[in-house]
């Protein structure tokens, strides 16, 4: 055998190991894609928005909801062949990073997934899941993955007030919370935490787009979330933003349409035809 070959075999083991250790649900598909699409991108991406290239390469896949509420114990779980709106975004972002990183292998794509799904990148148990958006945001812009375009003097006018408590006055609609009610208060803290916040949002009104509107800051490739103000949530559906014929649009996993797609209606159109939307965050996610 010769050093290479036993180099190559040592660097293998290591690999599968490091993924054991992370606790990681994958099919060998799921695996097998993630190296493929990562690897494509180095030649087919070119300068084109890297989650806009990487959304695109789910479409038609199906929508499946709750894919990470397996297990009693809180694990990473990879599922590219079944996707919700909020795996959807996630998967696309850890793509993008690894891509950026010049990182093409599966364990590079987990710790990614790991960093964007978990509050400060660290997975311990349910609560240190990034349930809800606002959370979601927050954290991952502190990591310097996204940012909020609102903060750069765009003229927003909207002005979300957060007030979630869902999940801790809901606690037996999450499998995890019904199994393990200690979990709830500290749930609850991090609920607490937010309350109050305020945060600007293009109001869905400003959905038709004319030169000037707040609408036209948006590109390709930004991440939308969104936004209620009732049930005690703060959004209710994240996805892509892209312009097609001078109009935004979305791609988005939709539980409608039950696949991922680009939307043919226009985003306006789209959120107008939701009582409970009142309009959207953007977030860009930061090339380096």
């Amino acid at each position: 055998m010769t050093n290479k070959y036993t180099v190559a075999i040592i660097a293998f083991i290591l690999h599968i190991l490091s993924i054991q250790a992370q606790k990681v649900e994958y099919t060998k598909a799921d695996s097998a894609q993630v190296v493929a699409l990562l690897n494509a991108a180095k030649n087919q991406r070119g300068t084109e928005n890297p989650i806009f290239y990487f959304g695109k390469k789910f479409l038609g896949i199906p929508y499946v909801a709750h894919t990470l509420e397996l297990g009693d114990k809180e694990h990473l779980i990879v599922n590219l062949h079944g996707l919700d709106c909020t795996t959807f975004v996630e998967t696309v972002v850890a793509l993008s990073m690894c891509d950026q990183q010049n990182k093409r292998t599966f364990d590079d794509f987990c710790k990614n997934l790991t960093t964007i799904r978990f509050r400060e990148g660290k997975m311990t148990d349910y609560t240190s899941r990034l349930h809800y958006f606002t959370w979601w945001a927050e954290d991952n812009e502190r990591l310097g993955i996204v940012k909020d375009i609102s903060i750069d003097d765009a003229p927003f006018l909207g002005v979300q007030t957060v007030h979630i408590n869902y999940m801790s006055q809901h606690p037996t609609l999450y499998k995890q919370l019904k199994n393990h009610p200690e979990f709830v208060p500290t749930i609850r803290n991090y609920e607490q935490a937010t309350e109050g916040k305020q945060f600007h949002y293009i109001e869905k009104k400003d959905l038709s787009w004319k030169a000037g509107t707040p609408l036209s800051m948006v590109k390709d490739g930004d991440i939308v979330a969104m936004l209620t103000d009732s049930d005690g949530l703060d959004t209710r559906h994240i996805g892509i933003a892209f312009w097609q014929n001078g109009q935004l649009h979305l791609l988005h996993a939709s539980s409608l349409y039950k696949k991922v797609l680009m939307s043919k209606e226009t985003f306006y159109d789209y959120e107008m035809k939701q009582p409970k939307h009142t309009g959207i965050r953007v977030f860009r996610f930061v090339e380096e």
